[in-house]
């Protein structure tokens, strides 16, 4: 039987799904001013973490920095609730350092659910989205399939894995959202209907152990950072240092004779029997997966890891796998460490639907519906931290849109999530996309410390920064330019203490005096170290404003020369292409780059030169046609 559909209530903002980029997305939209609506499969599942029990690490982790600087609330949540803080690669550059949390996966669901339930200005409600009201190509609201018709001025889709869902173990394969939670099987085709193309994609989990079964004393043990650490800039080292003990995590091997479990099964695994249809991380890859790719390696890493405060469930970090239930028992038996331990639940794969990424304009507007939003896996990202960042863009603009007010673009040299979106949209993905800071030809300029120095007043502009957050931050950047000014004039005199010092270090000993910031530049000396030279100033510096004059001083030939790349950039993302342009009527276009770029309608020059297949000789041609004038297509 039909259900019968009803008018219910209106919103400016709708965003479907209530995972890390819809949370994102609906708390954006609705600290902007906009009545706003997060509907969700489960409300039992808001920001839930179907797979690793962490946020951050390398690029990932400068996402959540940026999401918190445009005043978002996955920083903020982790704060609150993570078991365990360690920073990444402290003994490389600025640029590649990387904080890392284990969460307390309950308390984080459980945290960021009450943070919406008390947003002014948002609705949180159960149910499934079957369908969008669309009216001559604009969004104008969605349909519940309990027969609800809402409406809306903008709506965004952050549907995640949930979206046609199939979940896969061994022989075994049912419809199901994540964590067998319940899918959403119309929305896609009403997609298809609109005329959007959707890819299948892939992604797993490995099985869960009980800690009591454990034999730690076997594996390495992995402890948290003693020093203060956080994601957000509003977090305090007091708040980090009266957390309860941390939570340790174990790191344990994969063996020969695990490997040899899993080839003699292959041809009961999915991923190669073809039973598994949808596209798999490339960089997240199944045991099975690497075993077989990597057959030359000895050994794979696993890190057992907590999943909270009061659970014994500890999650099996590298060992993805589809492979049946059995198999999978006397892999995890055959590890060091865990020859004991009893599965609480089996790794299994995930099918699902995404959007093909190409289809959206760098705002994450569709270019089919306007008003229409989409982000997160959804776009075919993985990674709970990419997701955010998705759903921070797309729940900004989608408010704009609903307010009328010009939305927002990051460009690659503002943000990894400006990196992330122009690649998705650029370039399409063939498989589940994962940042990494080889993606960034800017990552000296996109670091951990300064995502507040390149977003915060963006955030404040848009009425997601509080006036007294951007105070404090006012503050510190006042701070940080008076400390780099005093450096440059104070001198420091060659003598017994100075030298020794430098030969202490290896360093060449001073023969004339120099100013105390091209003393700091010394690889080899501190801004600690430098104080026992020079006086101190006036007042103690907060550590982080020392870390920013640090990096200012010791890398700033490094920093200006990416900033003239950067301005070079910036000269040619000023050159818009128009919407209407007729690719078809300009002659001298490689056939190649005319069908990539009819296909990805790039808004800028820019961004047409980062599309495979487009050369310099056509963007010559390109940018000569556009300033000749003859660019319409009627």
């Amino acid at each position: 039987m039909e259900v019968k559909q009803y008018v219910s209530k209106t919103y400016d903002v709708i965003v479907v799904g209530a995972g890390h980029a819809g949370c994102e997305a609906a708390l954006a939209a609705a600290r902007m001013g906009n009545k706003t609506l997060l509907v969700t499969i489960n409300l039992e599942m808001v920001a839930f973490m179907p797979c690793n029990p962490s946020i951050g690490g390398p690029a990932k982790g400068i996402v959540v920095r940026e999401v918190d600087a445009l005043g978002g609330e996955m920083g903020r949540n982790i704060d609150k609730t993570y078991v365990q803080m360690r920073m990444l690669n402290t003994g490389k550059g600025p640029a590649v350092r990387a904080l890392r949390a284990q969460a307390d996966k309950r308390a984080y669901s459980i945290e960021m659910k009450h943070t919406i339930e008390r947003e002014p200005n948002l609705t949180l409600r159960q149910g499934i989205v079957d369908d969008l009201i669309v009216e001559d190509n604009v969004v104008k609201g969605v349909i519940t399939n309990t027969g609800a018709r809402y409406g809306a001025k903008s709506v965004v889709l952050t549907t995640g894995t949930a979206a046609r869902g199939k979940i896969i173990i061994g022989e075994l394969m049912y419809s199901s959202g994540p964590n067998n939670s319940q899918p959403s099987m119309k929305l896609s085709g009403n997609l298809e209907k609109l005329g959007f193309e959707l890819k299948r994609f892939k992604t797993g989990t490995p099985p869960r152990v009980d800690g009591n079964t454990i034999d730690y004393a076997l594996t390495e043990e992995q402890k948290g950072d003693e020093e203060p650490n956080h994601f957000s800039f509003e977090s305090s080292d007091e708040a980090y240092l009266a957390v309860k003990e941390q939570l340790s995590c174990w790191l344990t091997y994969t063996n020969e004779m695990t490997h040899k479990i899993i080839r003699a099964n292959l041809d009961r695994a999915p991923m190669f029997s073809g039973v598994i249809e949808g596209v798999g991380p490339r960089y997240c890859p199944s045991i099975e997966d690497k075993i077989v790719r990597f057959a030359d390696k000895p050994r794979h890493q696993l890190f057992i890891e907590p999943e909270g405060r009061n659970t014994d469930e500890y999650y099996l970090q590298g060992l993805s796998t589809s492979m049946p239930e059995e198999i999978q028992q006397k892999m995890v038996h055959s590890i060091k460490g865990l020859e004991q331990a009893e599965m609480m639940r089996p790794g299994y794969a995930i099918e699902y639907d995404i959007v093909s990424p190409y289809q959206l304009r760098p705002t994450l507007e569709t270019k089919l519906i306007s008003g229409l939003y989409t982000a997160g896996q959804t776009n075919g990202t993985s990674g709970y931290e990419e997701a955010a960042g998705q759903g921070m863009l797309a729940g900004i603009n989608a408010g704009c849109h609903a307010l009328g007010k010009e939305e927002v673009i990051l460009k690659r040299s503002d943000a990894y999530i400006g990196v992330m979106v122009d690649d998705l949209v650029t370039k399409g993905t063939n498989e589940p996309y994962r940042l990494l800071t080889s993606r960034a030809e800017y990552r000296l300029i996109l670091r951990h410390d300064n995502a507040d120095l390149r977003l915060t007043e963006l955030g404040h502009q848009l009425g997601l920064i509080s006036d007294e957050r951007f105070e404090a931050f006012e503050a510190k950047k006042a701070a940080v330019a008076a400390e780099e000014k005093r450096l440059k004039e104070i001198r420091i005199k060659p003598n017994d203490e100075v030298n020794a010092f430098l030969a202490s270090k290896g360093d060449t000993p001073l023969k004339d005096g120099v100013l105390a910031r091209d003393f700091l530049r010394r690889p080899e000396v501190s801004y600690t170290e430098l104080l026992q030279f020079i006086p101190a100033p006036e007042q103690p510096l907060d550590h982080r404003i020392i870390e920013q004059v640090e990096i200012q001083i010791k890398y700033a030939g490094y920093i200006k020369k990416a900033y003239q790349k950067i301005e070079k950039l910036k000269r040619m993302e000023a050159k818009k292409i128009p919407e209407r342009i007729d690719y078809d009527a300009i002659e001298g276009l490689a056939t190649e780059a005319q069908q990539k770029l009819k296909k990805i309608q790039p808004a800028t020059l820019a961004q047409a030169s980062r599309i495979s297949g487009v050369n310099p000789a056509d963007l010559s041609i390109l940018a000569i046609y556009i300033e000749q004038g003859r660019i319409a297509k009627i």
